[in-house]
């Protein structure tokens, strides 16, 4: 992801690091914290507190701690010094001696965390957004950089938008300068028949791209499909009951290319999703969330300018 008009940057930071968040943060925003684990690296953690108080402890709004060796990120809240009941989730998603790009997207009721352009985990808020103004990172890490970045625009945010009807009424979207990442409402859910039509454009250092269809107000995906342009990987998994499911990638041709405009096709059939990429079929997923009524939004984010979302 690129630093494209950060608000804030912290270049090279010094561990333990603690910075003030200028302003705090609102829903929409992201922190971009790119870095690197050392080849002994056990664990490490990124804190976002009310406040730097050492004694006594400002409280954490939200402790994000991935164990590496354990192979589990542990997220819990800190209040009046006492960690409220944690949130354990089995990952094996970081390999110490490797480079890595950690995403928080703020929403209004939940922080979202991306590894790599890849869905994480989902932490809901225990402590009220405003009092958040400090990040702090601690442990075997070192950083190159960390951003704040705004919401691109004040006309389309981050949360949940509803796709409107077409001049057909059997068809809705939503149109032009789209904001990513990008949520929508899926109104009663998806069934067999209906397909969702994604058009846009890959910026120039085009890294990844990112469409998960949401069970519920859940963190489980019933389908997260992850083009990686530079390993030319295109991952296809589900996260539910708290983990990953077995990822598919493999594809005979890799149909995205930085600065490129694409279509992407997804047809929910009665067994299987069908997924098309500029006219030309690519994969099949097979569904692991059966009842598809449940299936009740969908995010976008990643590397792109976004055009169109359409559910027909």
């Amino acid at each position: 992801m690129s630093f494209s008009n950060p608000r804030q940057t912290f270049v090279k930071p010094m561990i333990p690091f603690s910075g003030t968040i200028l302003g705090g943060l609102v829903p929409g925003e992201m922190l971009l914290i790119q870095g690197t684990l050392p080849s002994d690296a056990d664990s490490f953690q990124v804190d976002l507190t009310c406040g730097s108080s050492a004694r006594p402890r400002a409280d954490v709004a939200f402790h994000f701690n991935p164990r590496v060796k354990k192979g589990v990120v542990v997220c819990n809240t800190l209040l009046k010094e006492l960690w409220g009941p944690e949130e354990i989730h089995k990952v094996r998603p970081l390999k110490p001696g490797a480079a890595f790009e950690l995403v928080i997207l703020v929403q209004s009721d939940a922080y979202k965390v991306a590894l790599n352009g890849a869905h994480l985990v989902q932490y809901k808020h225990r402590v009220e957004l405003q009092r958040v103004d400090t990040l702090l990172i601690q442990g075997k890490v070192q950083v190159q950089a960390i951003a704040v970045l705004p919401k691109q625009n004040t006309d389309s945010s981050s949360e949940a938008q509803t796709l409107k009807p077409t001049e057909s009424n059997s068809t809705l979207c939503s149109k032009g300068n789209l904001n990513v990442p990008f949520r929508a409402e899926i109104l009663k859910g998806l069934s067999p028949g209906r397909s969702i039509t994604i058009r846009g454009r890959t910026t120039a250092n085009a890294q990844y791209l990112v469409l998960d269809l949401l069970v519920g107000a859940s963190s489980s995906i019933a389908l997260h499909l992850n083009p990686r342009l530079k390993r030319r990987h295109f991952v296809r998994n589900s996260f539910l009951f708290d983990s990953w499911g077995p990822e598919e990638r493999h594809l005979q041709d890799f149909p995205f290319s930085p600065a490129q405009y694409f279509e992407m096709i997804v047809q929910c059939d009665p067994g299987q999703f069908r997924v098309a990429v500029n006219g030309t079929h690519q994969f099949e997923y097979k569904h692991r969330v059966q009842d598809l009524s449940r299936i009740t939004a969908l995010d976008l984010s990643g590397d792109i300018t976004l055009e169109e979302v359409c559910l027909l």
